[in-house]
């Protein structure tokens, strides 16, 4: 034996025909990499995710927070931006978020403060409060 394909090497690329012939993009696919560990990557990217703590308050800090929400109560809607934390729903920590509005009401109940577009944050999470405008009496 000289050459082990000598019998096929000079014959013609087999067509199926019952099978449309691939694409090179189709045949490169079938040897990349695979996720071996389906959600590994998923769970690094959220192993990785920063979060914040929740602020601990200095006593004039808290005195200034309290006198801002205070004056939010006794005014009549005013448009306030509010500082808030957000507890992360999968690790400890959170977020800290913005929104800006005017002030409808605050739920003593359930420790709510609502706002005249529907938004509802929990008064306990609030770190700031700054007045945009104060509407007069």
């Amino acid at each position: 034996m000289t050459d082990d394909f000598e019998d096929i090497i000079n014959l013609p690329h087999h067509v199926s025909d019952k099978r449309p012939r691939m694409s090179m993009y189709e045949r490169a696919a079938q040897f990349s990499p695979f996720a071996a560990l389906t959600g590994y990557d998923d769970e690094i990217d959220e192993t990785a995710r920063l979060t914040d703590s929740f602020p601990g308050f200095t006593e004039d800090s808290a005195a200034e927070l309290d006198s801002s929400f205070q004056m939010m109560l006794d005014s009549e809607r005013p448009d306030v931006t509010v500082t808030y934390f957000v507890p992360d729903s999968y690790k400890s920590g959170g977020a800290f978020e913005t929104y800006s509005g005017t002030f409808r009401f605050y739920d003593a109940g359930s420790g709510i403060v609502r706002f005249t577009d529907g938004t509802a944050i929990d008064a306990e999470m609030i770190c700031r409060i700054e007045f945009i405008s104060l509407p007069y009496p």
